[in-house]
């Protein structure tokens, strides 16, 4: 079994933002050569995720609101956590988004099902993250 490891990094300029890192995840697929096998994508930082979905302007949008209203930005006072901190908020919708994802690899490509896309979602940006993308297989 072969195996392939690499990461992504990305400068995320503002606070909250989802990214399509599906084209980045089919390049280190291609370059790792596996044709049959599993690949693990998963954010490296606590106060991010990894999901799949739609890339629909519409849907981000509603991710947007549904998690600022299951865990709101502000008052940052509200969360024990925030002690010298602001970003008790970006903590809780990584727990909500998920960590990771885990796509099959069939014939040298993502298996994914009809619109299915891999996102990062940044919760607490304006630096620098990155993201892991682990390829096992044959």
């Amino acid at each position: 079994m072969k195996s392939h490891r690499e990461e992504l990094w990305f400068e995320v300029r503002q606070r909250r933002q989802l990214i399509n890192i599906t084209p980045d995840v089919e390049r280190a697929l291609a370059k790792s050569g596996i044709r049959e096998g599993l690949c693990l994508v998963n954010a490296m930082h606590i106060s991010a995720s990894v999901f799949i979905n739609d890339d629909e302007r519409g849907l981000h949008a509603d991710f947007e609101r549904w998690l600022e209203k299951l865990a709101p930005e502000e008052p940052h006072a509200q969360y024990a956590h925030n002690v010298g901190e602001d970003n008790a908020d970006a903590h809780l919708k990584r727990t909500i988004m998920g960590r990771e994802v885990v796509v099959a690899v069939t014939a040298g490509r993502l298996d994914f099902g009809p619109w299915e896309q891999i996102f990062y979602g940044e919760f607490d940006g304006l630096r620098r993250k990155r993201v892991l993308v682990k390829i096992i297989g044959e």
